[in-house]
């Protein structure tokens, strides 16, 4: 979740707007988003929201916050495509100005002249941002690493931080992901080999996922399924919108007659088919997910079936992850999900050494690292100190900290509002008032406790299930309960054995398919809260 405002004088731009996932104790929260009191305060001053890429964490947050903060958009072509189609969702497009930029082009924004500077990450059309003002130049690196084999061909421009580094730079802020990992990051090519291996040798068809915004890597698998003489299917709607993007825009090539339809996926030859699929983090009801436990449409994994992760595991990911993962492993389906057999995934963000190169390239007057938990931010310091690359000072720095340039030093400020704001059905609710919605929620809606008994061996029902509520029955409440009893009978009725012994599944079944009886019949929204017991 990025976000960072540069203020000179009256005039404020923003650097990217993203959002994040929460942490999986937050029940009810849909995503989490910056705090923009400051900038809410300061309105009239604000100019634009600059971007410099377009992953979630980066722009997931415009369609919430343009509501309060209405002000133009900059940004590269692909990123805009994204926007656009975001914006478009959430019915703010017509409302929006958005202004397409071009790496090596200067745009005047206010009293700011912005540089955007070519540089390679795991997506498309990624760039640094060169601001001039009247102290001097601030960089900010975006996401990135140093690919000297881009498989767009689009390179990193190094010449132009280099020639900022020579005129001299007041400040750079770089991204500081990979710090914890000596060495460069490697290539997005050096996938290649093991997934072409894979795919050549996969005795039926290969699943792959990865995340729906590398492009570079869903280009790779395509061409590796051109030279291995398989289709290639799109599923999951992320997968499918940013395909259409980046082909819509010339920036992903995929040959005539080469895409199998989802629903062509159960009659098309299983040895000749690759079918990339979203959901490599195992998020709940995501096309991985539900191919997993055979409750997606039009796919399924069978014995034999190669399935790889072609995706970093992200912290706190683990266990569902896993679980997903056991579930293909019991269907006898061949599993590849880490680098120890041959390199099927890297990352998009520098390593030590490159993050070395851009501070010695740079040279900053001062250095602020960027992008990261804050043992990330803490040993890029440390690595710049070490590097003596930094001629006047270092600052880290956490949410809602400042620092202001004078002519002659640089120094904190008075911290500002910051933090995370809690987006639940289309609702902003700020984390402090978590208690205070769960209570209110109860209050108005009631609550449900759904308790069934599940044979561990059948997935079936064992008993008839019982159903216990608060704050929910009215004066039909036994009528409600006896359909609340056959929906949830129905639910698990209809799903599979494997589904039925996945807990975090059938669950979020159940929750789904309450809650949306009981809304129907009482527009009420209660908190449902399933029990299972297995016997």
């Amino acid at each position: 979740m990025n976000m960072m405002v540069l203020r000179l004088g009256d005039d404020i731009i923003v650097i990217d707007a993203g959002m994040m996932f929460p942490e999986s104790e937050l029940l009810g929260v849909d995503l989490v988003i910056p705090d923009i009191s400051y900038l809410k305060q300061n309105r009239a001053k604000v100019h634009a929201i600059v971007l410099t890429h377009g992953h979630e964490d980066h722009i997931g947050a415009l369609r919430y916050i343009l509501r309060d903060l209405n002000v133009p958009i900059y940004g590269t072509r692909f990123t805009l495509a994204l926007v656009r189609k975001r914006l478009e969702e959430a019915g703010l497009l017509d409302s929006t100005t958005l202004r397409e930029v071009i790496p090596g082009r200067l745009v005047e924004i206010g009293p700011y002249e912005i540089e955007f500077i070519s540089v390679t990450h795991s997506t498309l059309d990624c760039v640094a941002l060169a601001i001039r003002t009247p102290l001097g130049v601030v960089i900010h690196t975006g996401d990135f690493k140093i690919d000297q084999t881009p498989v767009d061909g689009a390179a990193f421009d190094l010449h132009a931080l280099a020639k900022y580094g020579r005129e001299g730079v007041l400040a750079l802020f770089s991204d500081s992901t990979n710090v914890e990992r000596p060495g460069f990051t490697p290539s997005e090519r050096a996938i290649v080999p093991r997934i072409e291996e894979l795919c050549r040798s996969a005795p039926r068809r290969v699943i792959l996922s990865c995340f729906a915004s590398s492009i570079h890597r869903i280009q790779q698998v395509i061409d590796i399924a051109v030279r291995v003489n398989r289709k290639v299917a799109f599923v999951g709607r992320s997968m499918v919108d940013n395909v259409e993007i980046a082909h819509s825009l010339e920036l992903l090539r995929i040959p005539d007659g080469m895409v199998v339809r989802p629903q062509d996926i159960r009659g098309f030859d299983p040895k000749r088919l690759v079918i990339l699929a979203s959901g490599s983090q195992a998020e709940p009801m995501s096309s991985l997910s539900r191919i997993a436990v055979d409750n997606h449409r039009h796919v399924s994994v069978d014995e034999n079936d190669t399935v790889i992760l072609s995706a970093r595991i992200i912290p706190g990911n683990e266990r569902s992850i896993f679980r997903m993962l056991d579930h293909m492993f019991r269907r006898r389906a061949l599993v590849y999900y880490d680098n120890s057999g041959g390199v099927i995934h890297v990352s998009g963000h520098a390593s030590q050494e490159e993050q070395k190169l851009i501070l010695q390239l740079v040279k900053p007057k001062y250095f602020v690292p960027v992008h990261g938990e804050y043992r990330h931010l803490f040993r890029h310091a440390a690595l710049a100190h070490q590097l003596g690359a930094v001629s006047e000072e270092i600052f880290l720095l956490e949410d809602g900290q400042a620092i202001e340039f004078a002519e002659d030093r640089a120094y904190r400020r008075d911290p500002v509002p910051a933090g995370r704001v809690l987006v639940d059905s289309g609702s902003l609710e700020e984390i402090e008032e978590v208690v205070i919605r769960d209570r209110k929620h109860l209050s108005e809606d009631g609550v449900v406790v759904p308790i069934i008994a599940i044979d561990k061996h059948t997935g079936k029902l064992e008993s008839q299930p019982e159903i216990v509520t608060r704050g929910v029955m009215s004066e039909n409440g036994q009528e409600l309960l006896i359909g609340a009893r056959e929906v949830l009978m129905k639910t698990v009725a209809e799903s599979s054995a494997v589904e039925n012994s996945d807990w975090g599944v059938i669950k979020e079944k159940i929750r789904v398919d309450l809650k949306r009886y009981i809304n129907k019949q009482t527009s009420k929204r209660p908190l449902i809260l399933p029990v299972i017991l297995e016997v």
